[in-house]
């Protein structure tokens, strides 16, 4: 399984090498962390963790969806596969589902969309994170609303039209809900677009990955729209 900020191909732009440190610095992080986060997750009832996280217990594993894919987590052993039977997750992405499971607290989605910078401790870094996920949205597709448009359904993404006009929300992790929201160009304005968070997000993952995650949508989304029919 691919990571949230695989690269779409082609030459590197100063905003995939933003990203590229951003994921870099999230991976010396959580690797550090990827051992102390399994003996606190082992301390827990799995059954209560995968409830909190909507996932399932089936035999010795937890069974989310990240992406739209199937993945499992062994238990006690915490190691991540995708599908269940299949290879193992790549480092980062099993800390992305690791963080997962041990952020999440049940909390019901709040149904009220905010920007990165109101997200606990998003003030600081939403400018660096509307740099590398709103506006490739809008350099993108903002001439372009008909592909924005066709991309998002191809991916799943369900639209909200009280929000902008092109949006669509996505589900990167069953309690994470993501909107990519587009508001295209004309001769007076520019192009405007954002990613924005349901506001139980911060209940489900750090804000670290909650940028990645958020920069992931804009990527996934580029990259879609690339790719042939």
């Amino acid at each position: 399984m691919t990571g949230l900020t695989e690269k779409a191909g082609g030459k590197e732009t100063q905003s995939e090498e933003i990203i590229a440190k951003a994921q870099e610095a999230w991976r010396e992080s959580m690797v550090r962390r990827l051992d102390e986060l399994r003996q606190e997750l082992r301390t827990r009832d799995p059954f209560n963790v995968a409830a909190n996280s909507d996932g399932r217990v089936e035999g010795d594993a937890i069974l989310l969806t990240y992406w739209g894919q199937s993945v499992a987590l062994s238990w006690p052993a915490l190691e991540a596969f995708s599908p269940p039977e299949g290879p193992s997750c790549s480092t980062f992405d099993t800390a992305m589902l690791l963080y997962y499971l041990h952020t999440a607290d049940g909390s019901p989605l709040a149904d009220r969309w905010i920007g990165f910078r109101e997200l606990p401790d998003g003030g600081f870094y939403h400018q660096a994170f509307q740099g590398y996920s709103g506006n490739q949205i809008a350099k993108v597709f903002g001439d372009a609303p008909e592909t924005f448009a066709l991309t998002a359904n191809a991916m799943g993404g369900q639209p909200l039209p009280a929000l902008a006009p092109h949006a669509y929300f996505f589900h990167p992790l069953p309690r994470i809900r993501l909107a990519a929201t587009l508001w295209p160009g004309d001769d007076e304005f520019p192009a405007k677009a954002s990613v924005l968070f349901d506001a139980a997000s911060g209940h489900y993952m750090p804000i670290d990955g909650l940028a990645l995650l958020g920069s992931g949508l804009s990527r996934r989304l580029i990259k879609a729209s690339a790719s042939p029919s």
